[in-house]
């Protein structure tokens, strides 16, 4: 098995792959943890699923599908950003997009009299079957993402943390929300081409949930979503390769859950009730004594 792996490495698709999946787990690992810090998994999950819709009504316009999935994931996420402010309200709205989009995305579906391979292709990805202009298109989204997230990171955890005090300080949270609801979808359209709808998902959520639960700090967090995703996307695509039975999504999703599992179990014994509050940020309004708290620990970061 290990001289498999090891031998397969010198195939270019394999390269390609570990390349683009390594840009995609370390974009999902950092979006990850700010969407579960500011109560947005459900939007990880509607988002790629309202991109498919934005694929299959391109193919059916005679376009790639890229730009279906742009207009609806990008137009997706400014809604949920203007309407969605409260944690109800953001559910609610979220919900009837996706559906919306998805019955959308059957009608196109149904229109289309060809064979929509493409369109299937967002569901599933073609991790090992992407070319090098997939990848180099992949490096340049995600390395854009990267560099806006770095530039929003103080105001945008701020807000996650406590978003009454951050807009009373001046903040201005509806626009951040906006933008990184924005970043995510683009990293999403892009990354959906590759990995999958149903996998994306998953990289959303698997490491940032699992980094959660072991550190308290958020910038230590994202690392270890980082080292995390990073290590399942390697795991996942070498395993497939060299196994050859079943494929890469898989890999991934088990061993993402097979890691959460024990930790979510083990983790309130190595971290007390404190830590477990300052870990788990939410968008819950915070109580005015516990303001300074959430202060601190965006200063110390």
């Amino acid at each position: 098995m290990l001289y498999s792996i090891m031998d397969s490495l010198q195939y270019e698709f394999v390269r390609n792959a570990l390349l683009a999946g390594s840009c995609i787990a370390i974009v999902a690992a950092i979006a990850g943890y700010f969407l579960i810090a500011r109560g947005l998994t459900f939007a990880s999950h509607a988002l790629p699923n309202i991109g498919f819709a934005g694929a299959a009504g391109a193919v059916l316009l005679g376009l790639s599908p890229v730009y279906g999935l742009f207009a609806f994931t990008i137009g997706a996420g400014i809604i949920i950003g203007l309407l969605g402010k409260e944690v109800r309200e953001r559910d609610i709205t979220i919900g009837i997009i996706m559906t919306s989009a998805l019955g959308l995305g059957l009608m196109f579906l149904s229109l289309y009299s060809g064979y929509a391979e493409r369109v299937y292709n967002v569901l599933f990805g073609t991790i090992l079957g992407i070319s090098t202009n997939d990848v180099q298109t992949t490096i340049i989204t995600c390395l854009l993402t990267i560099i806006a997230t770095i530039v929003l990171y103080r105001p945008l955890l701020f807000s996650s943390f406590d978003p009454i005090v951050a807009e009373a300080r001046g903040v201005p949270i509806r626009g951040i929300a906006i933008i990184f609801l924005v970043l995510v979808a683009m990293a999403v359209s892009i990354a959906i081409q590759i990995v999958g709808a149903l996998l994306m998902f998953t990289m959303l959520v698997g490491p940032a949930a699992t980094a959660i639960r072991i550190a308290q700090r958020p910038l230590w967090a994202i690392v270890i979503a980082i080292v995390l995703g990073l290590a399942y996307m390697w795991a996942g695509i070498l395993l497939s390769v060299a196994n050859g039975l079943w494929p890469a999504s898989f890999y991934i999703a088990t061993i993402s859950f097979a890691i959460y599992l024990p930790v979510r179990i083990l983790s309130p014994h190595w971290l007390g009730k404190r830590g477990r509050h300052e870990r788990t940020p939410t968008r819950q309004p915070i109580k005015p004594q516990e303001s300074e708290r959430a202060q601190k620990i965006v200063e110390r970061v």
